[in-house]
Order: structure tokens, then C-alpha cells, then sequence
């Protein structure tokens, strides 16, 4: 090695506290830096990215159901869903924030699931501007045919997991659920009007 080079090395060394050098991954593979690079972030171990493409997934594999069979996409599922496991009728922004989604995007569900007799509008006691949604009896029908496949699709997803695993998964996920203040059963979303 030259002087030249030797020294710039060592300027470099002084300058950069990890000497230019690459560094390693941290113990869970998360992050590397190289030379004046920012620290990067590994996607496939950051586990926000993790569960929200395990959501798309199994959201993707249980529409495959719905879709092909009863020609709903995945919004209108959400709010039949939604109005499934309430006791009382609910407002179209209730179903929006329980799921998640757009509430333009649920207005065009419940549009769509109107005009096919799926749902209907019923009016607010307590507010009479107000409308609330339910299921028709025809909607209640598809959603009683529908609920035992996506059951057997559910457990067809979870296969490659031991009972105790399944269990495991139920108990970390509940955790992560609290931790963020979610609500975790049906009872107590529908007396707090929200998921």
C-alpha cells in the first residue's frame, strides 16, 4: 500500500467512527450500515412489513371464496362481516373504521350490496338524519352459507402450525392487540361501536 493510499485510509478511520468499513447485521438481521450509508432497513424482518403481507395473503386466499362463488369483493365482505357479527344495526363509518378502510371505498359496498338486497338501510332511533345498516334476509342467508368455508379455509391456512402453535399465535397476537389499545372481541366492539 502506498503512503498516499495509507493515509487516506487513516483520515478515513479518524472521520468515521466505524473506520468505512461495512458493518454486520444487528442479531435480528434488521439492519446493516455501509460506509457513509444510512442504516437500511430489511424489510423481510421488520415485522409491521410481516404482518401486512400475511394480511394481503390470507385476505387474497379467503376472497378466493367469496369472489368466484358469491361475486362479492373484498369490501363488500368486510361490512357483511361486520353487520354479521353485530347485535344492532351500525352506520357505514362504523364499518369503515372497524376494517379498516376507505370509508369512499365502503360507501361503494354498501351501494353495491343496496342494489343487490344484501343489506338495507334502517333508521337511527336516536337520530333520525341517521341511517343504519343490516343485513336482509337474503344477505343473512349468503353469510350463513358463507361463514363454514372460510372456517375450513382458515384452518386450511393455520395446518402448518401445531394446536400449540395456533394457541401461541392467538396469545402473541392478543398481546400486540392491547399493547396498541385494540378492541378483542366481538361483545366489546359492539357496545363500544368500534373494533
Amino acid at each position: 500500500m502506498s503512503n498516499a493510499s495509507s493515509s487516506e485510509s487513516s483520515a478515513r478511520s479518524r472521520a468515521e467512527p466505524d473506520g468505512g468499513a461495512r458493518k454486520e447485521r444487528d442479531k435480528d438481521g434488521a439492519v446493516a450500515k455501509s460506509g457513509k450509508n444510512a442504516a437500511r432497513l430489511d424489510l423481510f424482518k421488520f415485522v409491521p412489513f410481516r404482518l401486512n403481507r400475511l394480511s394481503a395473503e390470507v385476505s387474497s386466499a379467503l376472497s378466493a371464496e367469496y369472489q368466484a362463488r358469491y361475486g362479492l369483493d373484498i369490501p363488500e365482505w368486510r361490512v357483511l362481516a361486520t353487520l354479521g357479527f353485530r347485535v344492532e344495526p351500525c352506520s357505514a363509518q362504523y364499518i369503515a373504521h372497524c376494517t379498516r378502510t376507505h370509508k369512499s371505498t365502503i360507501s361503494r359496498a354498501v351501494t353495491t350490496l343496496m342494489k343487490r338486497q344484501m343489506i338495507e338501510r334502517v333508521e337511527n332511533a336516536e337520530d333520525r338524519r341517521e341511517f343504519r345498516l343490516r343485513m336482509t334476509g337474503k344477505g343473512k342467508a349468503l353469510y350463513e352459507e358463507l361463514i363454514p368455508r372460510l372456517l375450513r379455509r382458515e384452518q386450511e391456512i393455520l395446518s402448518c402450525l401445531s394446536a400449540q402453535e395456533r394457541k401461541n399465535l392467538a396469545t402473541l397476537l392478543g398481546k400486540i392487540e392491547a399493547s396498541l389499545d385494540l378492541v378483542q372481541t366481538s361483545a366489546e366492539a359492539d357496545a363500544k361501536e368500534a373494533y
